[in-house]
């Protein structure tokens, strides 16, 4: 509930300060138990909002809720309150109380809801005004949770795919250390005076196990380090990098292009669909299109303002494939362009899902495979010298 700061007359008429709790300006006074006339000065007490760090707002969660809320008739401050008097964590109950604040206080819901940009991003805002004008606020509410569903649907497959070539490595790397740090030093120790002419990679593994085995904790080192640099490169630029070539590769960039493609179809879908016009929506879409299409949808999105059909300027910049034209056509001409839209993410959906499950049932054998090779590799340069000595001795 929001906080005032009050100043007022006591029974004495004498001014006094306090602070409290009401559910808007006009219910301080009766708080209090005074009369509206010994109010000096009512202040609201801002509402400090989200801070960055202090964790995700549970955007979808909070989208579907409230939709729900609205839908069984509660209007709209009173869902909020709702909401807001549930167990939540202090970052999520801050950004609720700021939005409640604002709408009593009389601000429009997507005036409140940009009040809390690290808790609600351009887009959504975008949706929750477009909806306002459109008196379909409900509607677009559900939009917004169906594509963040779908946005953390995609990004948990991701997570998933990763996490068995991640153990592999991981462990791979644990048995690797393992033999350099305390296999490895004992056969050095054994092999150092035995001499014989040893391959060359079994004395470079013999004089690794010797460090190894006389420093193993700058080995250790060594070893975190080549965790702990690739990661920071990854928050420094790595990542983009990465994607600009995987953009290019014959196999897999096509298909991360489709990818692409199905996220902003998706996102101007639940534009389109939450009562946003055509330009607004192609604009907002930006946000969370591709590094690589942004360009492509700049020129596509000045082309529709001067009156290009919205088919024809994504055809021209490459952001189509015959399917989803189609489909376009059939929705310009129809009036059901979001619909349309929807439709073609949902198509390449599909298609990337089947291409997600051959790409995972390829790289983890062949994951597999590299770390049983590197393993055995360092297994058998170990044991080579010991044979070779057995055949000299012999």
């Amino acid at each position: 509930m929001p906080e005032f700061d009050v100043r007022y007359l006591d029974a004495q008429r004498q001014p006094a300060q306090a602070r409290v709790q009401a559910a808007d300006a006009s219910g301080v006074a009766t708080a209090l138990g005074l009369s509206p006339a010994a109010l000096l000065a009512v202040e609201p007490i801002a509402v400090k909002p989200l801070k960055a760090g202090a964790g995700r707002f549970p955007r979808r969660q909070f989208a579907q809720q409230l939709a729900v809320l609205l839908r069984a008739g509660i209007p709209l401050l009173e869902a909020l309150q709702t909401l807001q008097s549930q167990d939540n964590p202090p970052a999520v109950s801050a950004a609720l109380a700021g939005v409640v604040a604002r709408i009593q206080l009389g601000e429009s819901f997507s005036a409140a809801l940009a009040s809390q940009p690290l808790a609600f991003d351009a887009l959504f805002v975008a949706v929750v005004e477009a909806s306002e004008r459109s008196g379909q606020v409900e509607q677009a509410l559900f939009e917004q949770a169906s594509y963040l569903a779908w946005v953390e649907q995609l990004r948990g497959k991701l997570v998933a795919a990763a996490i068995y070539p991640a153990m592999l490595v991981a462990a791979g790397t644990a048995v690797v250390l393992f033999l350099l740090v305390f296999v490895v030093p004992r056969f050095a120790g054994l092999l150092e005076g035995a001499g014989g002419d040893l391959p060359f990679a079994s004395r470079a593994l013999i004089a690794v196990g010797a460090f190894s085995g006389e420093h193993p904790m700058a080995l250790l080192l060594m070893a975190a380090g080549l965790v702990v640099l690739p990661v920071v490169a990854w928050r420094r630029g790595l990542r983009e990098a990465l994607l600009a070539k995987l953009w290019r590769l014959p196999l897999i960039g096509p298909k991360l292009h489709l990818l692409a493609l199905a996220q902003l179809y998706r996102c101007l879908a639940m534009l389109l669909l939450a009562g946003v016009p055509i330009v607004p929506a192609l604009v907002n879409a930006r946000g969370v299109a591709a590094a690589h299409l942004r360009a492509a949808l700049d020129r596509a999105t000045e082309a529709v303002r001067l009156g290009e059909r919205l088919s024809v300027g994504l055809q021209r910049e490459g952001l189509a494939t015959p399917v989803s034209l189609r489909m376009l056509r059939v929705g310009e001409h129809s009036g059901e362009l979001g619909s349309m839209l929807a439709q073609a993410a949902g198509f390449y959906d599909e298609e990337l899902s089947r291409l997600s499950e051959l790409v995972t049932r390829l790289v983890n054998p062949a994951l597999m495979l590299v770390m049983g090779l590197v393993i055995g590799t360092v297994v058998v340069l170990m044991y080579l010298p010991i044979f070779q000595l057995v055949e000299q001795v012999g």
